[in-house]
Parts: C-alpha cells; sequence; structure tokens
C-alpha cells in the first residue's frame, strides 16, 4: 500500500487513473440504483399491462355478445355520455367501472325526482283533462282524462284552434232550432197522442162498463185526475217552454239559456255521472204516459149519472165489493193494454184467458159480474173452479172437463159439452129422487 501511494504520487497518469476509477466506482451504484427502479416500474407496467389485457378481452367479449339494436342503442348512448362527460373523461377500463356507479347512482336521484315531478304534473293535468270531460260529457265516448289521451287531448285543441268556430256557432244555433228543439217538439207531441190515447182507451172501456150494470140501477165508469207528482209537473211544463214559438231576445229561438234548458234534460236522458240509477227512474217515470195520470173508479146512478160512490182504492170495501172492484180493474187493464173492443164477436187477435179458482170464494153475484165483463171483451176463457160453481159458470161456456176420483187412485177427465153436462145433472138428480 505504502508503494502504491508512492507510485500515484510519483505519477501523474496513475493520479487520473485512480480517480477515473473513484468517479465510475460512483457512477456504477448509480446505475445500480437506476437499475433497480426502472426494473419496479417494468414490474408494474407489466402487470398494468396484463390488467389491461384481461379487461380488453372483457369488453371485446361485452361487445361480441351484444346484438345489433343493443349496440345501437348504446352507440347513441355513448355520444351523450361523452358530452355530459367533456370535463373529465374516463382513460381506463377501471375508471368507466367506478364512472359507472357513481353515474348510476346519480341518474337514480335524477330519475326518482323527474318521477314526483311526473307525478305531480300528470294529477294536475289529469284533473284539468277530467274538468273537461265534466263539462262536455259526449267527448267521454272517445277520450277519458287518463294522462295516455293527453295526445287525443292535443289533437282536440288543434282542431279546434283551427275550426272556423263563428261558422260552427251559427251551425250548431241552426242545428238546435231545426233538429234538436223540433225533435223535442216531435217527442212532446208524441206524448200528447200517446195521452190522447189514454183518453180513448178509456172512453170505450167506460162504454163496456156501462153496458154491464155494476149494482141494480148503476153502472161504474174509470176516470182520471192529473197527478200531483212535482217531476212529472216541472217535465211537462219544461217541455212546453222549450217548444213553444215564443222568440227569445236576440230575435230567434236559439238562447243560452235555452241551449242550457235542452241540455240538462237530455243529460237526464242519458244518465249524468253519479246519478245514472236516479235519472234512468227519473226517464221512467215522467215518459210514461201512464204516470201523468191518477186512476179512479167512479160508481153512478143511471138515471140521473149522479155519482153514488168513488173508489180510489179498495179500503173499507166489504168483501163483495173488493171482489166485483177487482174484477172490473182486470177486465178494464185487459181492454186497455191490448185494446180490446168491447161486445166483439170476431176478432182477428188471439184472446184466450185461463182463470185458475178466482171464483172458489167469491159470491155468486161477483161470479156472474166477472164473467159478463169478459164475455163483452170477447175473450176465450179455460176456467178452473169447483163443482159449487159450475151453476154460475154454465152460461158463459161451450164444454166442460169434468174431473172426478171414484176409486181414491186414480183421477178421470170427461169431456162434455155444456148441453150434455146439464143433461146428465138432470138425469141423476131424477135417478136419486126416484
Amino acid at each position: 500500500d505504502a508503494e502504491r501511494e508512492r507510485l500515484l504520487a510519483g505519477s501523474t497518469r496513475l493520479a487520473e487513473i485512480n480517480d477515473a476509477l473513484t468517479d465510475l466506482e460512483a457512477r456504477k451504484d448509480e446505475c445500480n440504483e437506476e437499475i433497480g427502479r426502472l426494473s419496479g416500474t417494468v414490474g408494474r407496467l407489466s402487470a398494468a399491462l396484463d390488467a389491461a389485457g384481461g379487461d380488453l378481452a372483457e369488453d371485446v367479449a361485452t361487445i361480441d355478445g351484444a346484438d345489433e339494436a343493443r349496440r345501437a342503442a348504446e352507440q347513441g348512448a355513448r355520444e351523450a355520455l361523452t358530452a355530459l362527460l367533456a370535463d373529465d373523461p374516463p382513460t381506463a377500463a377501471a375508471d368507466c367501472r367506478d364512472l359507472e356507479a357513481r353515474m348510476a347512482e346519480t341518474l337514480h336521484r335524477r330519475i326518482e325526482s323527474l318521477g314526483k315531478t311526473l307525478e305531480t304534473v300528470g294529477q294536475r293535468l289529469g284533473r284539468h283533462m277530467g274538468d273537461m270531460l265534466n263539462r262536455w260529457q259526449e267527448l267521454r265516448s272517445d277520450m277519458d282524462s287518463g294522462v295516455e289521451s293527453r295526445g287525443d287531448f292535443r289533437a282536440l285543441h288543434e282542431r279546434v284552434a283551427a275550426d272556423d268556430l263563428p261558422s260552427f256557432q251559427a251551425r250548431f244555433k241552426e242545428e238546435l232550432n231545426t233538429n234538436t228543439i223540433n225533435e223535442l217538439a216531435a217527442f212532446n207531441n208524441w206524448l200528447s197522442e200517446q195521452r190522447g190515447t189514454i183518453d180513448d182507451r178509456i172512453a170505450i172501456i167506460n162504454e163496456g162498463l156501462h153496458a154491464v150494470p155494476y149494482n141494480p140501477g148503476r153502472f161504474i165508469q174509470l176516470e182520471k185526475q192529473p197527478s200531483p207528482n212535482p217531476d212529472i209537473a216541472a217535465f211537462r211544463s219544461d217541455l212546453r217552454s222549450l217548444t213553444d214559438d215564443a222568440l227569445s231576445a236576440d230575435g230567434g229561438q236559439y238562447s243560452e239559456q235555452r241551449f242550457v234548458e235542452v241540455k240538462r234534460i237530455i243529460e237526464r236522458f242519458r244518465g249524468r255521472e253519479g246519478f245514472a240509477e236516479l235519472d234512468k227512474a227519473w226517464t221512467r217515470r215522467v215518459t210514461d204516459v201512464r204516470n201523468w195520470f191518477v186512476f179512479s173508479a167512479s160508481e153512478r146512478v143511471e138515471a140521473t149519472g149522479e155519482e153514488w160512490e168513488h173508489y180510489s182504492d179498495s179500503d173499507g170495501k166489504s168483501g163483495g165489493q173488493k171482489e166485483k172492484l177487482a174484477y172490473t180493474i182486470l177486465a178494464a187493464s185487459l181492454a186497455y193494454q191490448f185494446g180490446l173492443e168491447w161486445g166483439a164477436q170476431r176478432a182477428k187477435d188471439f184472446r184466450f184467458a185461463v182463470i185458475d179458482e178466482a171464483f172458489g170464494r167469491g159470491s155468486d153475484e161477483s161470479t156472474r159480474y166477472a164473467l159478463t165483463l169478459f164475455a163483452r171483451l170477447g175473450l176465450q176463457l179455460l176456467i178452473v173452479t169447483p163443482l159449487q160453481k159450475v151453476h154460475v159458470i154454465e152460461p158463459f161456456v161451450r164444454a166442460i172437463g169434468f174431473v172426478d176420483n171414484v176409486t181414491g187412485t186414480a183421477s178421470r177427465v170427461h169431456t162434455m159439452t155444456i148441453e150434455e153436462y146439464v143433461q146428465v145433472r138432470e138425469d141423476r138428480a131424477k135417478a136419486t129422487v126416484t
């Protein structure tokens, strides 16, 4: 070492070489440190490259597995997302996955907010649409108040906005005057004709009742008085006011008030929402002309025509009076319902009536009265009655089906004319006397 130090000190070249060796040792250490650092970087990059390769393979598989429709939808979404993320776009697949979670949460909150807004707007829109349908009921046949029908309302708005409303208003007035009011007038005339039909039929019925004594020296006739029902009175008054020839203030039949009244009646005929059953019952009540009157029976003296007794019901009457009154109502009902003529001998209509033990407990007088009325109607009668009433019905029937049960085990039916029955009864009476 001493010799080395001496040589180095005695030689400038050796001293330079020694300094160079010292520098190289220092650079060697630096290079080793750089190699270690770069090796770590290469390792990390290699791992990242492997991960990126796996992500790429997964993304390629996802893309290859999607159909054309999904690819087209994702392409459209990509453009929207690119614009949305312009300030901070993702640069790696891992960033996309993290971004997906954050975007899903953000969009979910926006969807919830928009859903609540849409629900509120939809409810408000539905109320407005419902108000419109309540005001114009005729639109309900084609539209409803659901949000899904908003397109129909838009189309209606466009159609109304494009229509020439002044000309339609004039046409509406014409239609109201020439059609609606005229049709109501025709309907009113038809109701009047039905009222006249009632008068005619009651006159015919009274003609027949007059021909059959109700009591000795007295006859009975049907009478009618206007019904006190307020609905019927109001309806008839409204029809008269809507169909008269009085001119309104604007010089024509049309007026807003008249339109409102016509609309009110037609809406009740149609059935208003929430009142359909009540309006249906009201329509039956006011348009059935028979309900316009209260019917009763008046017993009058044949010689003077003065009223002997008035029957609005059968309360307080004896059994015989109730029977005769019931037979009178039955005969009158048949005559009215089928338009039968009293005293007709030949008729094209079928007039067959079955009476099952109707006279079993009644008096002979009431039975004769009822059968006389039915005969005046020209009815063909099949009467089921006990044997003790046969002598009463004999003048009114042509044949008898006599039923007996001699042995108590089997019934027999003997069919014979009334003359044969009378002869058999007389022969048995003579045999019994002998």
